[in-house]
């Protein structure tokens, strides 16, 4: 319920900075900055917080001090008084508060069920958090349609103290915890190596960096097309919304019923369909048909979102779950006031249309890139079969039986090979550690990695 309030009034936030700015797209872009700005520099460090101390407690402070915040400024609003340096000041308090709440609460996941049951809480959680992003505007809309700004704020504002209470009522002993010694050594740095040593972990948070910089301003740029490039008003506006929403809640559903670690290709093939739909929007002649196009964007919005979630979720050790999922969000949502500013100044100078379909080109070019890199990698390939475009996944090296070894080819545990071609191996004395052979590229490492 609070994310859907919270995105609710991040709506009604562009709504009233477009009356207080004279329908400026620059304005829009700078308090999205603002607003995202505090993910941007605080997300590390709140990952480590939960990965040190008690993540429900961190939880309720949290979203204690965003209740208070959202209230002060919906009252604000509600009394008429509201300024655009008002709208900025909040935008940023109530930043900093979402900044420490989001990658504590996408950690705490772990925590309220047992480890069978984890990759469908994981799934639950992601398709929560991306249907509030897109439904949070669209419910938004309507009731722009039928209230006022004001009405909004406090309607918000009430779906945002609603997890204070949920989390107090909560119960630590039936909680499923790691030791807390496991916590003790968290440090921010030691997150980035595991995720730097971790391929598969890399690619969708480095995938995901770029369309939710780029490909995910739709707050920005649906408010600015619907009232510049359409003319119409805030009813209009929440039928583009809702259009989004109803494709998202589509493809939250289809990624909900995930039962295991979902597939690299998967999250590429998403994001380069994405890429190719939000390009369309762009190019949409007239309201019905941008609002048809939004239906399938939407789909694949969350449907690429919940899917790169979980391969980083379900493929990250517990200890660092914190601070890995403290990079997600940091990469997803800490890159939004770049984005955000340039889409609001490109639009401002180009036209709205311009944001969206230059969004949708760099998103589908780099599904392409991580495609091309995932191949190069993997040793996979690409082939056509009639009319059919097939996945040809590299066959496993066979490593030939020991018998069947030249004996020149058998490396002794001193590594040298005697002169008449006989390989005599030194057995360890008795009691002495024995060591296992590391490979060389790190590539087994990472796919046991992977498989856990």
């Amino acid at each position: 319920m609070k994310l859907i309030g919270v995105w609710m009034m991040f709506t009604a936030q562009d709504w009233l900075v477009l009356d207080l700015s004279g329908n400026s797209p620059g304005a829009l872009g700078t308090v999205a900055a603002l607003q995202f700005l505090p993910v941007l520099l605080l997300t590390l460090y709140s990952g480590r917080l939960a990965d040190r101390y008690d993540k429900r407690k961190l939880l309720v402070a949290a979203n204690a001090v965003f209740a208070v915040t959202a209230i002060v400024f919906a009252l604000l609003v509600a009394s008429g008084s509201v300024v655009l340096w008002h709208v900025y000041l909040f935008a940023g308090l109530l930043g900093i508060a979402n900044a420490v709440e989001t990658p504590v609460r996408q950690a705490f996941v772990s925590e309220l069920v047992e480890l069978p049951l984890l990759p469908n809480a994981l799934a639950l959680s992601a398709a929560t958090f991306n249907c509030a992003r897109i439904s949070g505007p669209a419910l938004a809309g309507v009731a722009l349609a039928v209230f006022d700004t004001g009405p909004v704020f406090l309607i918000a504002t009430v779906l945002a103290i609603a997890p204070v209470f949920s989390y107090l009522r909560m119960r630590p002993a039936e909680l499923y915890r790691n030791a807390p010694a496991a916590k003790k050594g968290a440090r921010v740095l030691d997150g980035l190596t595991y995720v730097r040593k971790r391929p598969d972990l890399m690619l969708p948070i480095a995938l995901m960096a770029v369309v939710g910089m780029i490909g995910f301003n739709f707050p920005v740029t649906l408010a600015a097309l619907a009232k510049i490039n359409f003319h119409a008003g805030p009813s209009s506006f929440g039928l583009l919304t809702t259009t989004l929403a109803v494709g998202a809640l589509g493809g939250a559903l289809a990624g909900s019923a995930r039962r295991a670690r979902p597939g690299v290709y998967l999250v590429i093939g998403a994001a380069i369909v994405f890429g190719v739909l939000e390009f369309a929007v762009g190019f949409a002649p007239n309201f019905l048909v941008a609002m048809l196009i939004l239906l399938p964007t939407g789909f694949f919005s969350i449907y690429l979102a919940q899917a790169a979630n979980h391969r980083v979720q379900m493929g990250v050790d517990a200890e660092y779950r914190g601070r890995v999922m403290a990079l997600y969000v940091l990469v997803f949502l800490g890159t939004t006031p770049i984005g955000a500013s340039v889409t609001g100044w490109w639009g401002e100078h180009f036209g709205v249309p311009a944001s969206i379909w230059c969004a949708g080109l760099i998103c589908f070019v780099a599904g392409v890139v991580a495609l091309i890199w995932q191949l190069r990698v993997s040793g996979d390939r690409i082939a056509l079969r009639g009319r059919r475009i097939t996945l040809v996944r590299k066959a496993p090296e066979e490593v030939p039986a020991p018998e069947e070894v030249p004996a020149s080819d058998v490396v002794p545990a001193s590594g040298v090979v005697p002169a008449d071609g006989v390989a005599v191996i030194e057995e360890p004395p008795v009691g002495a550690p024995i060591r296992a052979a590391r490979p060389a590229t790190g590539v087994a490492e990472a796919e046991l990695s992977s498989a856990r």
